[in-house]
């Protein structure tokens, strides 16, 4: 199942991606409520649920609607940092330090992004940087969960593109500055649950910019497994159904080259994840 959000005449709708059609799911003969939390949080019986809905309820041709993130209101958004073995490599080759365990950051709410919306290029910064990603969309709530165990609490996965601001990433030790300018977490194009993605941990990742393509890893190259980053993060609190966990990138991020080749308005940037479409933005100047 692909669940998606996208921009109807009252605001954001829940939808259902059926090939080339998304379905209201707020509409129909078995309307469910515009929340897609509960939707997650109530697991098989939500699926279900989203299915009988779909059967009669009002559906667009997929192309002509504007999509936004997935989970537009998470409680959290979360990234993990140095996390695959090629981008490890690419930042110690730069006389970056190599933690000894998990570095989580939080990434604000607010940097949220469609799939296909414009990311603003900071008016405080010359020094933009894609990271092209697999995230983790949480179905239930976790609070010390054993790695063996972690797979049940996966709702889904989806696209993210973990656009960091270097300079200001450098200006605290946490990096949630740097990582979290407004428009800088676009995600998507949709949730696919994770009955859909039997080998999430073998996943090719593929970004470009303008058409040059930067990055190609796999998500074979990740040093942690998924359960095992639930396992840390539960240890110290709870996770709750919609939080977002961008799980990291594989070299060929912009500040890799010599020299460093970061984002400027007018370019676009392309992720792909094997299995779960892609996303695209344009650079366009912050708005004033």
């Amino acid at each position: 199942m692909k669940l998606a959000s996208f921009h109807g005449a009252s605001g954001l709708r829940m939808g259902l991606v059926d090939g080339e059609e998304i379905v209201d799911l707020a509409t129909g003969d078995h309307p469910l409520p515009n929340d897609i939390l509960s939707l997650i949080g109530a697991g098989e019986d939500g699926r279900q649920a989203a299915c009988r809905a779909a059967r009669s309820a009002q559906r667009f041709y997929l192309p002509s609607v504007r999509l936004g993130p997935p989970i537009p209101a998470p409680r959290k958004f979360l990234g993990l940092g140095l996390s695959f073995r090629s981008h490890i490599e690419e930042t110690r080759a730069k006389g970056g330090a190599i933690p000894a365990h998990q570095i989580w950051f939080n990434k604000q709410v607010t940097a949220l992004n469609g799939p296909y919306d414009p990311v603003h290029a900071p008016r405080v910064s010359q020094q933009l940087d894609y990271e092209g990603e697999l995230a983790i969309v949480i179905g239930r709530r976790a609070r010390h969960v054993q790695s063996g165990d972690a797979a049940s609490f996966i709702a889904g996965y989806m696209i993210c593109n973990d656009f960091s601001v270097r300079d200001w990433m450098r200006r605290s030790p946490t990096a949630m500055l740097g990582k979290s300018f407004d428009t800088h977490g676009p995600v998507g194009p949709w949730l696919t649950t994770a009955d859909e993605v039997p080998n999430p941990e073998q996943l090719g990742i593929r970004t470009w910019v303008d058409g040059e393509l930067r990055q190609d890893g796999n998500t074979s190259e990740l040093i942690y497994s998924f359960g095992q980053m639930i396992e840390e993060l539960t240890q110290v609190f709870t996770l709750e159904p919609g939080d977002i966990l961008a799980t990291g990138t594989p070299a060929g991020v912009g500040f890799g080259f010599d020299p460093p080749r970061f984002l400027s308005a007018g370019q676009t940037v392309r992720v792909e994840v094997e299995g779960l479409g892609h996303i695209e933005n344009r650079i366009i100047a912050e708005p004033r």
